[in-house]
């Protein structure tokens, strides 16, 4: 049985809130971009003031893709560990010190974006240039990242200590996996950035190798998604449960699946360059292998909740063969958000296995289909557990109650967060399978007769687009309402107990020796020979940090 004695103090709640003011005021920023650049694909809109739309598209990026979630994530996190394992004075001093570090590289990052020296995309793919300051903002944000690390390892290591013998808290194993996957990724695109990009925006070389820059990238940016949706995992797995008003389904499942994420995020990032030449197609094949592993603990989730949505509703007496679907509580928001979330996942997992298809990804690759996938993916599923997350969260945090006002603002914003999203990315996906372009403004292809095939689906983006804006005001304020102006009280910290009659949990899940060592076997087998042949098959007279391509 999960039993949770912790108590959140008001210092742990302010650090955790500090993280969710920059997530909130970055889907602000953010959201505004996406808006101005659905509208300039129309055709109908240009930009004001000489704003260059890969300027917009690179904010819009790194804000809501790096910094939105970054932030919320780690702020969820702190308040998860603190809840399960507790902060002792010092922990909570480091998080800051790393707060201060991410939001310092952050602002350094975006005023280089804003002063159109860094119109990279969050890609910033070689050879695109960009200011010196903006690496070391990008450098800044991780290693601040890599002090929450260690903090949340600590945390768990020192209640290990404590409690000898004992199954460690569910939620608290969970934010470890997702941090140790986080700084083993990140550990590759601080590589590019320091020995690569760094030096050569620097000019102290003239050179930059570009397929290892890009492998080095993707060697963290596959696992970045994981590191974006294991928190809604941790939610849908032992949060939802409780606000359902039932039980967690398996201890030892929800372990299990986190362990397969582990093992199985970080060495397939060849599936994203599957049409770049330079690497051997053996490895794509084995790392496009190993990429499909992940539905699995994919389909163990999916059966874990509909497990506990099935078991609850049964025993509220909906005995029906579908009759304990009425149970569910679609009028809490808590719910609705993420169970939205949920569905949207099937789509959005279908698609995903379109792109790590070598066969199928020729036909969307570069196209705005990847862009549609990642929207109903992070935007959709990821985003709208968020903010079901946060309709109880910052009540917690606030020290104040989710009212009805609070809930009944929740649902009409999920309806229109997931009607804009309908046209967003449906009309992506379908504009790209037509071959409509990512990444590229009106003006670069709106004289061929191609482009009158996707104008219809522009237009239907920028509905979507607009749409979405105006969710994502009504988010704002709702965030707003809850920290100002909602009822003071306590708000109940959902966290599921475990069913009685479950399984035990195996001993050899916490074996933090075993998996993280089976981990840096697999990486090494997908990563070491690959590595080694593009840097000895590099342009003659090159070092391995060098391509003679040059900054252009």
């Amino acid at each position: 049985m999960m039993t949770v004695e912790m108590k959140l103090s008001r210092k742990e709640a302010k650090l955790s809130m500090a993280h969710m003011w920059v997530a909130f005021i970055s889907l602000l920023i953010g959201g505004l971009m996406g808006l101005l650049q659905t509208l300039v694909r129309t055709g109908k809109v240009t930009l004001p003031f000489g704003i260059d739309y890969y300027q917009v598209l690179t904010v819009h990026g790194v804000i809501l893709a790096l910094v939105l979630t970054t932030f919320f994530i780690i702020g969820f996190q702190t308040t998860l560990m603190s809840k399960t394992v507790g902060m002792t004075d010092r922990q909570r001093k480091l998080g800051w010190l790393a707060f201060w570090v991410m939001t310092i590289g952050t602002i350094i990052t975006a005023i280089m974006i804003l002063l159109g020296e860094a119109s990279v995309l969050y890609t910033f793919y070689a050879p695109l240039a960009a200011h010196p300051l903006f690496y070391i903002g990008l450098t800044l944000v991780i290693v601040g990242t890599w002090i929450v690390c260690f903090v949340n390892f600590h945390q768990l290591y020192k209640w290990k200590k404590q409690h000898p013998g004992e199954k460690s808290p569910l939620l608290a194993f969970m934010v470890v996996i997702n941090m140790l996957i986080w700084f083993v990724a990140t550990l590759g695109v601080a590589a590019t950035v320091l020995l690569q990009f760094i030096p050569w925006s620097m000019g102290i070389v003239d050179d930059i190798d570009i397929l290892l820059s890009r492998t080095l990238f993707w060697y963290f940016g596959h696992p970045l998604v994981y590191f974006w949706l294991l928190p809604a995992y941790m939610a849908w797995y032992a949060i939802i449960p409780k606000i359902l008003g039932g039980k967690l389904f398996s201890d030892g499942l929800a372990r299990l699946s986190f362990i397969l994420f582990l093992l199985f995020s970080i060495p397939v990032g060849f599936h994203h360059q599957l049409l770049e030449p330079g690497i051997d197609p053996l490895w794509k094949y084995i790392q496009v292998v190993l990429t499909f592993a992940v539905v699995i603990p994919s389909l163990l989730t999916a059966f874990s909740m509909f497990a506990v949505f099935e078991s609850t509703g049964r025993a509220k007496g909906f005995n029906s063969l579908f009759g304990w679907f009425k149970a569910l509580p679609w009028k809490d928001v808590r719910f609705l958000a993420p169970m939205v979330g949920m569905i949207a996942f099937i789509p959005g997992g279908a698609g995903g296995l379109i792109n790590a298809s070598n066969q199928l990804n020729q036909v969307v690759h570069n196209t705005i289909w990847v862009t549609g996938h990642f929207h109903i993916t992070v935007a959709t599923t990821v985003m709208l557990t968020f903010f079901g997350i946060s309709y109880w969260l910052i009540p917690v945090l606030t020290g104040r109650k989710l009212d009805a006002k609070t809930n009944r603002l929740g649902i009409i914003q999920t309806i229109v967060w997931t009607v804009g999203m309908i046209f967003m990315s449906g009309s992506m996906h379908i504009a790209g399978l037509l071959g409509a372009p990512r990444r590229s403004s009106f003006s670069e292809y709106g004289g061929t007769e191609q482009a009158t095939e996707w104008i219809g689906y522009q237009f239907a983006q920028a509905i979507g687009g607009t749409i979405l804006f105006i969710g994502i005001l009504l988010m704002i304020y709702t965030f707003l309402y809850m920290t100002f102006f909602a009822p003071k009280g306590e708000e109940e910290f959902p966290i599921a107990e475990e069913e009685e009659e479950a399984s035990p949990t195996p001993a050899i899940f916490e074996n933090w020796k075993l998996w993280i060592g089976v981990m840096a076997v697999l990486i090494l087998f997908a990563y070491t020979i690959p590595l080694i042949d593009i840097i000895e098959n590099a342009p003659p007279g090159s070092s391995p940090f060098k391509w003679p391509i040059g900054r252009g």
